[in-house]
């Protein structure tokens, strides 16, 4: 087989433009900043928008297409949310040990006062820590 009958006499490789459609000296192609002006012009005619009629919109929309509401809560958000609720990494061994003493002596009164069986009066063995 030649490589004109596997090709159907079609060349392959990456497609050339004519010479008339490419980039000569002195024709830089589009222009600097045109699409940044269709952003601004667009988040301009958006803002203004939503100037006149924005929280009726969006009242609207919350009512009306829940769904849509919710993509566009989600789009809002950011994509990764990195929340450390643990305030305890960066304590040394001394500072958690003084919270531990802290707790247990804030907490101490409402065990004595269940007692370890659960019941109110303290009548179970105390609890060791």
């Amino acid at each position: 087989m030649t490589a004109e009958t596997r090709n159907n006499g079609e060349k392959t490789g990456k497609p050339v433009p004519p010479v008339e459609h490419q980039f000569k000296p002195g024709n830089p192609g589009r222009p600097k900043g045109a699409r940044n002006k269709l952003g601004e012009a667009f988040l301009e005619a958006m803002h203004a928008d939503f100037e006149e009629h924005g929280a009726s919109v969006i009242e609207t929309v919350r009512k009306e297409k829940p769904d849509q509401y919710l993509k566009v809560v989600a789009s809002i958000l950011p994509k990764d949310l990195n929340v450390n609720i643990n305030s305890m990494d960066d304590l040394t061994d001394e500072q958690l040990i003084q919270r531990i003493r802290s707790l247990d002596s804030a907490i101490r009164p409402f065990l004595d006062a269940q007692g370890a069986s659960g019941s109110v009066g303290g009548t179970g063995p105390e609890t060791t820590h």
